[in-house]
């Protein structure tokens, strides 16, 4: 039986779209596209990730992805800009890590 998804992330890495981050009823799933595995070459987003068909889940919110999330002054100004609470991670995850400085962003599903 698959869980719920109350939130979803389009996961990019390099400007291709690599998978699906997701908040469900016990915490947080990633999964790679079948397309994005099937490409020569592709990278996984994470080494804590391997490419992979099967999905990744955890009760907390990745290290990875969290670790996209900024801090001090640039959070402070996200949370107040966007009306995000900052205890929200995955909420942040998904207003304001579309364009990271690393290879891999994030973006709510509905833009």
């Amino acid at each position: 039986m698959t869980e719920t998804a109350y939130r979803r992330g389009l996961v990019h890495c390099y400007g291709i779209r690599a998978g699906i981050i997701e908040e469900t009823e016990s915490g947080y799933r990633f999964t790679y596209d079948a397309e994005y595995l099937s490409q020569p070459g592709v990278r996984p987003v994470s080494l804590t990730m391997p490419l992979t068909s099967e999905p990744f889940e955890s009760k907390t919110l990745f290290p990875f992805f969290d670790g996209l999330i900024p801090e001090g002054w640039l959070l402070d100004i996200v949370t107040r800009n966007w009306k995000v609470d900052i205890r929200d991670r995955f909420g942040l995850l998904l207003v304001c890590c579309r364009d990271t400085i690393g290879a891999v962003g994030v973006e709510d599903e509905h833009g």
